[in-house]
């Protein structure tokens, strides 16, 4: 799974990083949580151009009569997507990107009460991306509309396996236009895309149990 993730990075990084065209205005993210809000990168129908959105983290599928259900659907299993009814259409039209520079998993050790916090991070220190996928969902009473996302996940590659069993998909940059594209739709070859990481390119460092206390909006 992935339950923790950080965006500490500037809005011109990310605009470079993800080839965006225009700057957007962000807040850095030390430990974000289902719920907040979060940046993510998807593609114009109209143009081609890669945008970049804030989208609640936790899926609310359009069909669904209460957002409640965004607080369970906050990762989605990358061997099951195609199937299931929450996940369905919204791996079909509205794949996203979304953005991150590392993710946590926290390991029960032996003899301890507490649980030691792991950050995952690329060994370059640079940004990346998570495979994500997005809905619209229309509050039945108020009008309102809500933008949310979800984070795929995958089996855990040999850096992340000592911690946890699952990891999130984390995309290499030349899956990104492939991935992101609206009017591509391919069940084997996106399937294909929803790996493991490569082992070598990733690190993981213990970090400090006081973590959960910091919080971003």
């Amino acid at each position: 799974m992935c339950g923790r993730f950080s965006q500490t990075r500037s809005g011109k990084e990310v605009a470079d990083v993800f080839q965006l065209s225009e700057v957007p205005e962000l807040t850095p993210q030390h430990n974000i949580a289902p719920s907040q809000t979060i940046s993510v990168v998807t593609r114009s129908r109209q143009t081609g151009d890669r945008i970049h959105h804030s989208k609640k983290w936790g899926l609310i599928p359009s069909w669904s009569k209460e957002p409640n259900i965004g607080y369970k659907l906050f990762n989605a299993r990358a061997e099951t997507v195609a199937e299931k009814p929450s996940f369905r259409s919204a791996f079909q039209r509205r794949r996203c990107l979304i953005v991150t520079d590392g993710f946590y998993e926290w390991h029960k050790q032996a003899g301890d009460r507490s649980k030691q916090p792991y950050l995952f991070e690329l060994t370059s220190r640079s940004l990346f991306a998570f495979a994500g996928l997005w809905e619209r969902w229309k509050h039945p009473k108020t009008g309102e509309i809500t933008y949310s996302c979800t984070i795929l996940t995958t089996q855990a590659n040999t850096t992340v396996a000592p911690i946890h069993h699952r990891m999130p998909v984390i995309l290499p940059t030349d899956t990104y236009d492939e991935w992101l594209d609206p009017s591509h739709y391919n069940p084997g070859n996106l399937e294909a895309l929803l790996q493991p990481f490569t082992v070598g390119e990733m690190s993981a460092t213990p970090v400090s149990k006081e973590l959960k206390k910091l919080h971003s909006a």
